[in-house]
């Protein structure tokens, strides 16, 4: 795996180490809306999935890569998920767990990375996101980054007794 490099930040590759990582971020139930988890995840059921990381974004259809800064501090992830090769293109979603390293440029500066590498080394036409209607810094943060909303899902969320709007986010490689 190509290590990703920008001024203040790089992705990499998930490692057994970074399973306590994961583990808080998938039992995190302040962000279990924008994953659409319901149930926990175990230490063991972690482990088999980073067991599998390794594996090529062709045959698993996604790629989870971590946000590391200049300290190698262990800053969010970035997915590329639903990958379709036929038709180039692909999910993207991306999270800086805490709260106070968000709106620092690290998810910006991440985002445009994978933009990059989907572009020019996955070949990919397209990718697309789902945000939240109430979520401003993911609608900020992909409009900066030239995605154009393409439509709104109403009703599309269901989340804690209420149904929230979803935008559907395209970028277009022209």
């Amino acid at each position: 795996m190509i290590t990703l490099k920008g001024e203040h930040i790089y992705l990499r590759a998930l490692e057994p180490e970074d399973l306590e990582f994961i583990h808080a971020i998938e039992n995190d139930e302040s962000i279990w809306e924008i994953s659409s988890t319901q149930t926990p995840y175990s230490k063991y059921i972690i482990k088999q999935y980073l067991e599998q990381a390794h594996k090529d974004i062709f045959e698993v259809k996604q790629l989870r890569l971590v946000i590391c800064n200049d300290n190698h501090q262990t800053l969010g992830l970035i997915d590329l998920f639903d990958f379709d090769f036929k038709n180039k293109r692909s999910g993207v979603g991306i999270l800086v767990k805490e709260p106070a390293d968000r709106s620092k440029g690290f998810g910006s500066e991440a985002l445009k990375l994978l933009i990059d590498y989907c572009f020019t080394h996955l070949d990919l036409h397209q990718l697309y996101c789902n945000v939240s209607e109430e979520n401003e810094a993911s609608i900020n943060l992909f409009t900066k980054h030239n995605f154009t909303a393409v439509g709104l899902k109403k009703d599309w969320i269901y989340f804690n007794g209420s149904y929230k709007n979803e935008y559907l986010f395209q970028l277009i490689n022209n």
